[in-house]
């Protein structure tokens, strides 16, 4: 899912700390906050916009097409059928440690009704020059740059530093997308590759992976139809076997979701699979040719 410039975002848990501090940096980015929610404040105006008790309330009162979860997690699920129930397109589930079985409802629900999700445990998407929601630094410009480079991630902080090391090396991002790292996640590896692939401006694909379940095998296989070029960084391959590593869902059981088996099939599919983080401006250069100046010249 890739949120655009036009997407009206609610903001559920507006009033909160953190919907506060990111509502206000969303709405100064440009992103089209058009609202947000607690019921024990419902017709009050918070960060400029007003606040409704439900989302449901809010599709009928302002209308909304992305919903960013600031929730706690037990109340997560409440709020993301809430969201889903109102028509919402899409979600952006910033919330860790959910129950699982929660997840598994309303991942189910969002899927029979068509809704897109992001997470949980996601730091959000960002378009630069149009929008972000979540908690990514779409602001800076050293690393949210516009530009031809869409970056899929499982982690934020990694997502962060390859966007970073992009705009460096003289490319741009089109497109951040921040899969989440549970094990159970709304968007695939696989979706965001194919959301990237056909997303206007995108020349080149960066995925930054983790060791555990069979997303990035997945995602080679869409990989080896592409005709523009993609890498892969796999982070976690010195993990030892049957450890859990950062992410809920970076665990290994035997030789399932090992940082061998990824790299071997990214590999198979024509995936440059990068070594280091650092190894990805190198890549890119490799792939599409060094990376032109604003002004029209070569770096």
């Amino acid at each position: 899912m890739i949120v655009r410039g036009t997407d009206r975002v609610l903001v559920m848990g507006i009033t909160g700390k953190q919907g506060t501090f990111w509502t206000e940096r969303m709405r100064a980015y440009g992103t089209k906050v058009v609202g947000g929610t607690n019921p024990n404040k419902a017709g009050t105006q918070h960060c400029g916009v007003p606040v409704f008790a439900t989302a449901r309330d809010a599709m009928a009162g302002a209308g909304f097409d992305v919903a960013v979860l600031f929730i706690p997690p037990l109340m997560a699920k409440d709020a993301a059928m809430d969201a889903i129930g109102a028509g919402a397109k899409g979600l952006v589930v910033l919330t860790e440690h959910i129950p699982v079985q929660d997840v598994m409802y309303f991942v189910a629900a969002a899927r029979e009704r068509g809704v897109r999700i992001l997470g949980p445990n996601t730091a959000g998407a960002v378009t630069p020059g149009e929008c972000f929601a979540g908690f990514m630094p779409a602001f800076n410009e050293r690393v949210f740059r516009k530009g031809a480079v869409g970056v899929i991630s499982r982690s934020g902080s990694l997502g962060v530093l390859f966007c970073l090391n992009v705009v460096q090396a003289g490319y741009g991002i089109s497109a951040f997308v921040g899969i989440g790292g549970d094990p159970i996640i709304g968007t695939t590896t696989r979706d965001a590759l194919v959301d990237l692939d056909t997303f206007p401006g995108t020349e080149a694909v960066v995925m930054v992976g983790e060791i555990g379940g069979s997303m990035e095998e997945e995602a080679a296989e869409y990989a080896r139809t592409m005709k523009k070029p993609v890498a892969a960084f796999i982070a976690g391959g010195a993990a030892p076997k049957g450890k859990k590593m950062g992410h809920a869902g970076a665990i290994v059981m035997g030789d399932k979701g090992s940082y061998a088996s990824k790299r071997s099939a990214l590999e198979a599919a024509g995936v440059t699979v990068l070594d280091t983080p650092s190894d990805a401006g190198a890549a890119l250069q490799a792939r599409l040719g060094r990376a032109k100046r604003p002004g029209g010249g070569s770096r």
